[in-house]
């Protein structure tokens, strides 16, 4: 569900399972966890945040109606229990009694119907607005057509909320995992106004842990155990310290002196590092790629142009590049993801010969493509701004692209590298030509990743615009049949594969290396954030 940098997150095996004995074995150690972002917190307003480093610390404490486990089930969360209608479009759920805000405060239904009103208000601004799309009125109302009244959600007395839908979801209760699907307490944030979520002190927070410490600049605070969190009796760690590590060769350092519990590895690291113990590759439901701007640099219109761009990176050297586990990327939706009917994976049925000319082409290709776009520009030689984080691999891999391109292509690159918080605020505001992006999914559907394209998604940045793809991607939204909404998704992302709308590079997996006494951490949804809540560190 969120944009990101080149980020890391990874996860041993080891540490899925829970210890039979887990009390005994963490009750006279000293519960604090040492843990590390790859970039800095932009906002801790769950209907702003629209990346993974403030997205994980939503994730650790905020908590909506369901929680996700291991492998993505579905346990309670604020809800205790919940059913689902013959049809599948109301759904009914009974809140805990004893759920409460992190002030002490009772947290009841009319939290969620005020959160979820305040993601769809236009005057919102919300960047999670979309992920309402199929909830009675939502896309109306974001649309300012319907008041925010008229959404599909209703209290029922103080413990009971049922929620309408306009169609089935497939994903409805993946949504609801997530914190843009979490409560809100009305008073805090009026009281708050628009300071909320800028600051530790402008949070409040409903889940396992409360933050403390962020000033909405610095770069290190700390996650502590809830004490009115209804399920703190199974919540072990006592603080979690989190610091912002951009370089993976300072972080091993930190990592080997007993600072972090946790270090993400880089290709020569790994390959030395990989017979330790606590080293481990998990495979994550992000892609990073190229997003063009199509309203600063008329020759990126040019599809072409594009297209010489993307054959020119040779993908499968990139991610060998970058870390032992990253894969070469064919599609924009990332491999792992299934069809629930055929059992075909997604990422292979979109390839095409036209689209794996383009994503897996020679130089010879790359060149072609690009001496008909020179020819249609006008150009002799054509010059692109390439902006991307300051973390090492973004440094990698915006170096890897600049030299490829001028290479293979005869292009000008000129690359910026600047931290994420300011990157990204560029990225909102249109400032750039050409920008190293990736997203990573809220759960495990191709929706997740395609819809960001349509012309009026709020996270469509670079503004490309396809007839064919919008239609295809609402078809998918609206038709009852499983087959054809699959059928409309696999067409959308061929359509933009074949126009190169953005640049998928690769898919992120990543090597790592966590402290072996670090016990019980799974990994929340389609492998995004780190679930902390069940997490203690053993003798």
């Amino acid at each position: 569900m969120k944009k990101s940098a080149i980020i890391t997150f990874a996860l041993s095996a080891s540490l899925l399972s829970a210890c039979s004995n887990t009390s005994a074995s963490s009750s006279k150690t000293k519960q604090v966890l040492n843990w590390f972002s790859a970039g800095e917190i932009t906002t801790m307003d769950p209907a702003l945040n629209n990346d993974v480093y403030g997205g994980e610390q939503l994730d650790a404490t905020m908590e909506g109606l369901v929680r996700l486990g291991n492998n993505s089930k579905i346990l309670p969360g604020i809800a205790k229990s919940w059913k689902e209608s013959k049809d599948g479009m109301t759904w009914t759920f009974n809140l805990r009694k004893n759920a409460k805000w992190s002030n002490g405060e009772a947290l009841t239904a009319k939290d969620f119907v005020y959160a979820w009103r305040r993601q769809v208000n236009p005057k919102t601004a919300s960047t999670q607005s979309n992920k309402y799309s199929g909830i009675k009125n939502a896309d109306a109302i974001v649309a300012s057509k319907k008041p925010v009244s008229s959404l599909g959600i209703k209290a029922v007395g103080k413990y009971k909320l049922v929620v309408t839908l306009e169609r089935k979801l497939p994903y409805f209760q993946l949504l609801l995992a997530g914190s843009a699907f979490a409560p809100q307490k009305q008073k805090f944030i009026e009281k708050a106004g628009k300071k909320y979520g800028t600051a530790a002190k402008y949070t409040l927070s409903d889940g396992p842990f409360v933050m403390k410490g962020w000033t909405g600049s610095n770069l290190t605070w700390k996650l502590v155990k809830n004490k009115y969190y209804w399920d703190k009796k199974n919540v072990k760690l006592t603080k979690i310290n989190f610091s912002v590590q951009k370089s993976q060769s300072t972080s091993y350092n930190l990592y080997q002196a007993g600072k972090l519990d946790m270090t993400t590895l880089s290709a020569s690291q790994s390959k030395s590092l990989k017979n330790q113990k606590g080293w481990q590759i998990k495979k994550s439901n992000r892609t990073q790629y190229l997003m063009y701007n199509f309203k600063t640099d008329k020759n990126l219109r040019n599809v072409n142009l594009r297209r010489a761009i993307a054959a020119a990176i040779n993908k499968e050297s990139l991610a060998k590049t970058l870390n032992l586990a990253d894969i070469a990327a064919t599609s924009l939706t990332p491999s792992g993801i299934t069809d629930p009917v055929s059992g075909k994976e997604f990422s292979k049925e979109v390839v095409t010969k036209e689209t794996k000319a383009i994503q897996s082409g020679t130089k010879a290709q790359a060149k072609a493509y690009y001496k008909k776009a020179l020819k249609e520009l006008g150009k002799k030689q054509i010059t692109i701004k390439l902006l991307g984080d300051d973390t090492d691999d973004a440094k990698k891999t915006t170096e890897f692209i600049q030299s490829a391109l001028e290479s293979t292509l005869g292009m000008k690159v000129e690359v910026t590298n600047m931290p994420f918080k300011n990157r990204f605020a560029r990225e909102e505001a249109g400032d750039f030509d050409v920008i190293l992006d990736g997203w990573s999914g809220d759960y495990a559907d191709p929706n997740t990743f395609l819809e960001m394209f349509q012309k009026t998604n709020v996270n469509n940045y670079g503004k490309w615009e396809n007839a064919a793809y919008n239609k295809a991607i609402e078809t998918s939204k609206t038709t009852t049949s499983s087959k054809k909404r699959w059928a409309e998704l696999v067409k959308a992302e061929r359509i933009l594969l074949t126009q190169q709308g953005v640049t998928p590079l690769y898919y992120g997996n990543t090597a790592t290396l966590i402290n072996p006494k670090v016990k019980n951490i799974t990994l929340k949804g389609a492998g995004l954030a780190y679930n902390f809540k069940g997490a203690y560190i053993s003798k």
